[in-house]
């Protein structure tokens, strides 16, 4: 398990201070199915925007 997961988009409700992520847990998911050849194939489902 991570120790320390980062983010870098300032505008989600979960980021912290040093590009952390203070979520209880994360979300990823594939685009292509079950298997990502590579992180432009995946997305963050956790991102929710700051202020809504």
């Amino acid at each position: 398990m991570a120790k320390d997961v980062l983010c870098e988009v300032n505008n989600c409700k979960y980021w912290a201070q040093g590009n952390k992520c203070s979520a209880e847990s994360i979300y990823v998911v594939s685009h292509v199915g079950k298997m990502a050849r590579d992180q432009k194939e995946t997305d963050c489902k956790t991102f929710e925007p700051e202020g809504i």
